[in-house]
């Protein structure tokens, strides 16, 4: 008996109480207000100066009772979590925001009607209380999802394709090395770019300087869409091992149906998310969709003939151009509420990526 007790101290005797980092913790919050309040409570200061101490005093604390390295080792993880927390706070606050203003606005008007023939005047009757705000974001919810899907339907057969060529068959050569090169420099395109250049492309082929339609905006988003794609591709391609590609080989698959049944449903997952990143990096682009579809007020379902809205064009107009100046609070409530719903259509295209990467991906039991 005596001993495991004498053991059990030995093993106890040089570590910090559990109680010790929550009471740093507190203290830091206590003293961190404390400093705050000198010159006028402020919360910023007072997440920075708790945030300080705690940093400061929890590695010093626990490396006197059990050694410089886990002081060191407790500095580090802090840190570490310190920068994670820091991470969220544009998150939370962009939600936050974006909930908050955007809510108030949200009504079944708002998504089943369009602009068509609302003027100023709804506006000043709509700040009064005199009428209902009249007025929808149903025509930018259709241009948006039709351009975003022309699109991916250019993007990812491009993308994918040229990533098979660059891991499956590139051995290395001039081609393989440009095609590396191009891809790096459309990385770094403005948007504005590339909505230029599908502008004066159409404009140049069908010789109409007024050529404005979604197939040219979703030719503009394809350009911003195809880099992410690649790479995203080629690096979920390589992480396949090659294991699988021998075993095929050596029962006599031929490699494009190796690469089709082995290749790609292995990496689907990491496929899927890189296409959905892809896309939640144009949905939400102004400048090109600006240049090459205009912006119209009704809806419009053919991409390819008239000018066509989007939510972030919309958003753009409601804001710089409110459609009453005297009520432009009006105009600012539909704004949020299409940030909302842009926001929300991003979030269910991540969660359809992420079920079709589950239905595709292979299957693991017996």
């Amino acid at each position: 008996m005596s001993l495991v007790a004498t053991s059990s101290s030995r093993l106890t005797s040089c570590q910090a109480p559990k109680w010790l980092v929550p009471v740093i913790g507190l203290s830091a919050l206590i003293l961190g207000a404390a400093l705050s309040a000198l010159n006028g409570f402020n919360l910023g200061l007072w997440a920075l100066f708790t945030f300080l101490i705690f940093v400061t005093a929890s590695p010093f604390a626990i490396g006197a009772i059990e050694g410089a390295r886990k002081g060191k080792d407790a500095f580090a993880r802090i840190l570490v979590y310190g920068a994670f927390l820091l991470s969220l706070i544009p998150l939370i606050s962009v939600l936050y925001v974006v909930i908050a203003k955007g809510v108030p606005g949200l009504s079944s008007n708002l998504l089943t009607t369009s602009m068509n023939g609302v003027t100023g005047v709804h506006d000043n009757r709509a700040a009064t209380g005199e009428a209902p705000i009249l007025g929808g974001i149903y025509h930018a919810i259709i241009g948006t999802l039709e351009t975003t899907l022309l699109a991916t339907l250019i993007s990812v057969p491009v993308g994918l394709m040229t990533a098979i060529y660059l891991v499956e068959y590139a051995t290395g050569g001039i081609l393989a090395r440009s095609i590396t090169f191009f891809v790096d420099v459309m990385t770094g395109i403005p948007s504005i770019v590339a909505g230029l250049f599908a502008a004066s492309f159409f404009t140049w082929a069908f010789n109409d300087p007024s050529m404005r339609m979604g197939s040219v905006a979703a030719l503009a988003l394809s350009v911003l869409m195809i880099p992410t794609v690649v790479r995203n591709a080629e690096e979920m391609l390589r992480i396949v091992p090659n294991e699988l590609r021998e075993a095929s080989y050596a029962l006599g698959v031929r490699k494009w149906r190796t690469i089709t049944k082995v290749v790609i449903p292995t990496a689907i997952s990491g496929i899927a998310s890189g296409v959905t990143l892809a896309i939640a990096r144009v949905i939400g682009e102004t400048a090109p969709i600006l240049v090459t579809a205009g912006f119209a007020t009704s809806i419009n379902w053919n991409a390819f003939g008239g000018w066509m809205a989007a939510l972030p064009t919309y958003i753009y107009y409601q804001i710089m151009t409110p459609t009453s100046p005297s009520s432009a609070a009006i105009s600012e409530t539909r704004a949020w509420a299409a940030a909302l719903v842009l926001i929300v259509i991003v979030m269910l295209l991540n969660l359809i990526a992420r079920l079709v990467a589950k239905m595709f991906a292979p299957k693991t039991g017996r």
